[in-house]
This record gives structure tokens, C-alpha cells and sequence, in this order.
């Protein structure tokens, strides 16, 4: 049976948030479906949106599970911060909202962004989740890949002519994985304005002030979240590329140090996009602890 696909608003912190919702398909008359778990929320990376879960959505709702996958603020068809906030601070706020919302403790699982927000939040809150699944984050982040990142993200202001020159910028960013030969599909994430074709996200995004100002704020970033990793005691699991260019083996390292209990995955021929890399090992992976390690523990 296919999973119920719903979609949905949520409230942020002062801001209207787009969602995508897969629930396992109930149980009938005859018996048919599967029992539900549990819930699931899954948070993207910076300048992606919702739809880079939509495949673990689907795999979660098969294992019971109801997958909740969040446009951030600023991303997809979430609102813009008419403050043009989009710090940490302000995506916690949001995450604390939507959970509040959802009115029970979900899984967290994030890539990148949404992985450094779930880190914190859960760090700052004990209650807000029962499992944490970082994707491809630690505390600690080679600076040289966060900067490749940025610099993709800026090399599409001033947009595309097409949706092939878009996929042709991609598999040049990411060049371990295969392309897709129809680029159809990045419509989701692009918008057609004057003849161009735009990333999906506010632009005020990317305003993080001069370079002095950038490295002050990472090490206080860098801090803090090896604090709130130090704090959290939910089963976590980190998810890593084997070919990251931003979580390290030593980055990695850390995390676990800081977090005792937390399990690794080293995703082979992975970058730093490991769901989209290999959504099989991910997806496989991500049930795997759900059933055998969040379901055992009491929260």
C-alpha cells in the first residue's frame, strides 16, 4: 500500500512554513498497512528545500513512520524573514514552533543546516526530541568546504538561462553523483522570473556581513555546538560522506567523543549531499536506527 501524502502549513517563529507529510497506510478491516511509530521531521541544508527528502519521506512511511519534511524560512515556499533573519537562533525558533505544533517528540533528523539547528535545539531543549540524526554535520566544519558551498549558492544569483545550464551547474558541484538526464525536475527548486531561472531562496540568505564578522560568528558557532552536542542524550546518529569536504574524520571524531552513545555511517562515494548521494545506504541506514535504537530507548 502507498503512503498517505498530505501537504500542510506549519508556524515558525513569526514566519509560515511549507511542508510535506508522508503517513504509513493505516490499518484496514483486513488487517492490511502498518502499525505507525512514531514521527519523523526531516530538515534540509542551506539553499535546498523539502523535496530533497521526498524518497526518504516514502521509505520512512513504509517502516511506519510518519515523515514530516520542512521548507526553512526563507527556502522553497516558506515565507521570506521580512527581517531578513535567518541565524541560528531564528531557525531553532522555528524548529521549538513546529515541534510544539506537531504536539509529540519527533526524530530529528538534518542535513547541514537543519542538522546544526537540530543539534542545538535538542542541546538546548532535552525535551524537544527522542532520536537526533545529523547528516553530514558536526561541530566542527572544514572551512574550505562550507566555503565551495557558499560559493555555488552565489554563482546562481544571477540565475540560469535554462533548466539544463541549472543541471549542468550542479553536476559540476557534484560531480560523484549520477545526472539525471531530464532536468525537469528542478523546477521544485528553481522559479522562472524575466526569462531566468532562479534558485528557490531569499537571497538575504547569503548577507552574513564582512570576513571578520563571518569567522567571529563560526567560532561562536563552533563553541556552542559542541556544548549542546555535550548535552544531548537522545540515541543520535551521524551520517557522513565518505568524500565530504565538510564534516572530516576528525570532525566526526569529535562528535563522537562529545556524544558517547552516538553511532556513525560512513556513506563510500558520498559527499557532503549524502541523501541524494545514496539514498539507498541513507534511507537503509536512517530505518535501521529508527527500529533498533530510537524504538528501544524510553523517552
Amino acid at each position: 500500500m502507498d503512503p498517505v501524502v498530505t501537504q500542510s502549513e506549519l508556524r515558525g517563529a513569526g514566519v509560515t512554513l511549507a511542508a510535506d507529510r508522508w503517513d504509513p497506510p493505516s490499518q484496514d478491516a483486513g488487517g492490511s498497512g502498518v502499525d505507525r511509530k512514531g514521527s519523523v521531521l526531516l530538515l534540509h541544508g542551506g539553499g535546498q528545500t523539502r523535496h530533497s527528502w521526498r524518497n526518504t519521506g516514502r521509505s520512512l512511511a513504509a517502516d511506519g513512520w510518519s515523515a514530516i519534511a520542512v521548507d526553512a524560512r526563507g527556502h522553497g515556499d516558506s515565507q521570506w524573514a521580512p527581517d531578513g533573519d535567518y541565524g541560528i537562533d531564528a531557525l531553532v525558533a522555528d524548529l521549538t514552533s513546529v515541534v510544539s505544533e506537531l504536539g509529540e517528540k519527533p526524530v530529528l533528523v538534518g542535513a547541514s543546516m537543519g542538522g546544526m539547528t537540530s543539534l542545538i535545539g535538542q542541546g538546548e531543549n532535552p525535551d524537544l526530541a527522542r532520536g537526533l540524526v545529523l547528516v553530514d554535520i558536526a561541530p566542527k566544519v572544514e572551512t574550505s568546504g562550507t566555503a565551495e558551498i557558499m560559493a555555488f549558492m552565489r554563482s546562481g544569483l544571477e540565475g540560469f538561462a535554462s533548466l539544463d545550464e541549472a543541471a549542468a551547474a550542479i553536476a559540476a558541484y557534484t560531480p560523484n553523483r549520477v545526472r539525471k538526464p531530464n532536468p525537469d525536475g528542478l523546477r521544485k527548486n528553481l522559479r522562472l522570473r524575466d526569462g531566468r531561472w532562479f534558485w528557490h531562496w531569499d537571497p538575504a540568505f547569503l548577507r552574513q556581513g564582512d570576513e571578520p564578522t563571518r569567522q567571529a560568528d563560526s567560532i561562536v558557532r563552533y563553541e556552542r555546538a559542541r556544548k549542546a552536542a555535550a548535552a544531548v542524550t537522545v540515541p543520535t546518529m551521524l551520517v557522513r560522506g565518505k568524500e565530504s569536504k565538510v564534516v572530516s574524520e576528525e570532525g566526526a571524531k569529535e562528535l563522537l567523543e562529545l556524544i558517547p552513545s552516538a553511532k556513525l555511517i560512513d556513506v563510500t562515494g558520498a559527499g557532503h549531499m549524502v541523501a541524494g548521494d545514496d539514498n539507498d545506504v541513507f534511507s537503509g541506514g536512517l530505518t535501521g536506527f529508527l527500529d533498533e535504537d530510537v524504538i528501544a530507548a524510553r523517552y
